[in-house]
């Protein structure tokens, strides 16, 4: 973080810009939301490792990794109605938790995104370029693709924030409609035995030996439904915007992942699932799978749509970072040129412009060394952006139950205080989880994994560090962090006396 001006952040929040309030309706943030999670590729991706390392009780993970974060979403879009700012963890621990420890959960979040955004580039860029020389004979290596993908993000990234929505939405829907033709076809063909429920039994998903490795999968196929609240300061009617886009776009994925997992079993059997599983193809026994039951065309159009899954992954990822470190630098938490916004589309041009760079920087210095796309570039990136971003939502889950516990503010008991407390013990289960089953998430052995979780303690208290000495030094300056949060007027000494 960059050294702080003398000035209150709240003082130059007007001059550094401010993003197009209103421009963006409940489906749209669902469509960025929706987009960030990836439902093509952790089903063609996730499912078979998932399968794999977890067994059987796959979808019944999938399933119970979406009630918890249901549980947690309760509480956390109640605390959305007054707590609205592009650097939604930041905010949201701030005021739950005090300053110092939003600092910390800003750091964390931060990285784990511009992380996954780097990773995202390596996966397109691997899939891409076996993709189109496969289907099209458009042979080129995959930094061409991840460069390429690089600069059409930036050019959306720069254009109004509706225009990446409507590119979402389009890609989206391809996404779940492939999905659905290869469970119509499933649900009419009836598959080689009698459909079964067992994977969704307490012995498959909770008290099989490997069912750590089912909750890894699990709540990393949710990354990024948090994200509703980054977008609440662009939001037409925030207070109802917010809430019901989280809620519609988390109940669709736990719903949609649990019974796309369980279309597997019934397409190839319980036995025959992890048999293929097991097996030495089985990163492509989706897609198989899909033309095998589909036709041909199906699989066909999956390949090419596994490619723009992952595009509209990285673009969802692209614009929820920006504003995050458009939020930190509007605050001077960050070097300040990050807070501006372009005058016609009131875009954070610089932060997303600096993302971009980032990540082609990233890209270059892996095709230099010539790292793996996949192994050597996504997947490691991707681990580390994974175990962060899982700490910083129960960070954010405990935030909330703490901000309500104070007073519930017209909330019912169950939605502020029940419903948050399980989610966030879910959530730390579910970070414990990551952690001591972390060769999972990376395929790597050995102390690598021990390096790779490092970023997160250190830069959570790195955060507080810097919080506590700017508190000590610099009284005036702190007390006008998080003063670009909108709140209402009864609550601001409450929020004031936990600084």
């Amino acid at each position: 973080m960059s050294a702080p001006p003398a000035q209150s952040p709240a003082v130059t929040t007007a001059e550094s810009g401010s993003l197009a309030a209103g421009r963006l309706g409940t489906w749209d943030i669902i469509f960025f939301v929706v987009s960030a999670a990836a439902p093509l590729t952790v089903v063609v991706s996730g499912a078979a490792t998932s399968f794999r390392l977890g067994g059987l009780g796959a979808p019944g993970a999938m399933l119970f990794s979406g009630v918890v974060l249901i549980l947690f979403a309760l509480g956390f879009t109640a605390m959305s109605k007054s707590v609205r700012n592009a650097g939604a963890f930041y905010a949201y621990v701030s005021r739950g938790l005090g300053k110092p420890f939003g600092l910390g959960a800003s750091s964390v979040t931060v990285f784990a995104y511009i992380s996954l955004v780097i990773s995202f580039y390596g996966f397109i860029g691997f899939f891409a370029q076996f993709t189109f020389a496969e289907l099209l004979g458009i042979d080129l290596p995959w930094g061409v693709w991840s460069l390429l993908s690089v600069a059409i993000v930036a050019f959306l990234g720069y254009r109004k924030i509706d225009v990446g929505a409507k590119v979402l939405a389009v890609l989206l829907t391809l996404e779940v409609a492939i999905l659905l033709v290869l469970a119509v076809a499933v649900l009419i063909d009836g598959g080689p035995e009698p459909w079964s429920a067992a994977p969704f039994s307490i012995d498959n998903v909770f008290l099989a030996p490997t069912s750590g490795a089912l909750f890894v999968v699990g709540f990393g196929a949710y990354l990024g439904f948090e994200s509703t609240a980054i977008y609440a300061e662009e939001a037409k009617r925030p207070e109802r915007t917010v809430p019901r886009a989280t809620i519609i776009a988390v109940v669709f994925l736990a719903v949609f992942y649990g019974f796309t997992f369980w279309i597997l079993t019934a397409a190839f059997g319980v036995d025959g699932i992890i048999a293929l599983a097991q097996g030495d193809a089985f990163e492509t026994m989706v897609i198989d799978g899909t033309q095998q039951i589909a036709g041909y065309w199906a699989g066909y159009v999956m390949k090419i749509l596994i490619v723009t899954s992952f595009f509209a992954c990285v673009l969802s990822f692209h614009n929820a970072c920006t504003r995050y470190l458009f939020a930190l630098g509007r605050e001077g938490l960050l070097p300040r040129v990050l807070g501006r916004t372009t005058r016609g589309t009131q875009s954070p041009a610089v932060a997303s412009i600096t993302l971009s760079v980032f990540s082609a920087l990233g890209v270059l210095v892996a095709i230099v060394v010539g790292a793996d796309p996949f192994l050597g570039l996504a997947l490691w990136t991707y681990a580390t952006g994974v175990q962060g971003l899982v700490f910083a939502q129960a960070l954010a889950a405990i935030a909330v139950v703490w901000y309500f516990l104070r007073d519930r503010r017209g909330h019912s008991v169950f939605r502020v205080v029940i419903a948050p407390i399980l989610g966030a013990i879910g959530l730390a289960v579910g970070y414990a989880l990551i952690v001591t089953n972390f060769e999972v998430v990376t395929g790597l052995e050995g102390p690598i994994n021990q390096w790779l979780l490092l970023p997160t303690p250190i830069l959570f208290i790195g955060g507080i560090i810097v919080g506590l000495v700017l508190r000590a030094r610099r009284p005036e300056y702190y007390a006008g962090l998080t003063e670009s949060v909108r709140v209402q007027p009864s609550e601001r000494d409450g929020a004031n006396a936990i600084g």
